[in-house]
């Protein structure tokens, strides 16, 4: 007996409702119908990343502590820090204070807008979600608890495996819209396999390189001191100035990802394009 024709549409799936695709992309080709089921996917998709990216908050806290040390406001810089990064604010100097805002700047720019925009051109908006969740577990509990310390090791093995495209994305992205992309590339390269994370440690190896700074070294969190590699040993010690500096690297580095990205979905194959 001859097959019949493939079916256009899974079993699972209710007659009439298109498939949130990547970036919400719906099937083509279905009336007017589709169009507004594609419509309304797009919308979902931008509340979606409306509520998972963050580069505007990691934006608005870096230049607060930026404008708290202009006017030499330490105690303000070291409140604020917290909201930014992990690290024991308590005993930090403006130039620690510097530092740790620029490293800040360069990781969460892949954690909080790069890998999610990823992940949402691959999986739409439960990529978007799960990127967000896998990262959040991570910042929680992520072998910080006795108690818990074998799931804090998973959450930190987890959020390690889906955020290794986006780090590398960013790291790539900051040597090329960075001042210096030599000099980015190869900090990245010679450096940034010695940092403890796998995927912060391009990322902040080359926002060292194309920005001409010294990261890494001595740094605490919760009262335990912690020597990191010295990332770029021949960069200058990062200022108050820097801060900006990594504010509009980061910018630009989000913006050629959201170009990337979109791109990258607009051209990734649908499920109709297979019908």
């Amino acid at each position: 007996m001859p097959a019949g024709p493939r079916p256009t549409r899974s079993p699972e799936r209710p007659a009439g409702v298109a498939p949130v695709q990547a970036w919400g992309r719906g099937a083509r080709g279905a009336g007017s119908g589709g169009g507004r089921e594609q419509v309304a996917a797009v919308l979902l998709v931008a509340f979606g990343a409306w509520a998972v990216l963050g580069g505007a908050s990691l934006r608005r806290e870096a230049l607060g502590i930026a404008h708290a040390l202009h006017t030499h406001d330490l105690d303000d810089a070291r409140h604020r820090l917290p909201r930014l990064c992990g690290r024991d604010p308590h005993h930090l100097g403006e130039a620690d204070i510097a530092r740790a805002v620029v490293e800040s700047v360069a990781e969460n720019t892949s954690d909080a807008v790069v890998g999610a925009l990823l992940w949402g051109a691959v999986g739409g908006v439960p990529g978007l979600a799960g990127f967000r969740a896998v990262n959040t577990l991570d910042a929680m509990v992520g072998h910080r608890s006795a108690r818990y310390l074998r799931f804090g090791w998973a959450a930190a093995r987890l959020d390690d495996l889906v955020g290794y495209p986006g780090a590398r994305l960013t790291a790539a992205l900051a040597a090329l819209a960075g001042p210096d992309p030599r000099a980015a590339l190869r900090v990245w390269r010679q450096d940034g396999p010695r940092h403890p994370s796998p995927n912060a440690g391009p990322v902040e190896a080359a926002f060292a390189g194309a920005l001409g700074l010294r990261l890494g070294g001595e740094l605490s969190y919760a009262g335990r001191a912690e020597h990191r590699a010295v990332l770029n040993p021949a960069g200058r010690a990062p200022g108050v100035d820097d801060i900006e500096r990594a504010v509009r690297l980061s910018s630009r580095v989000s913006f050629l990802a959201l170009l990337i990205t979109t791109l990258a979905a607009a051209l990734l194959p649908t499920e109709a394009s297979h019908a």
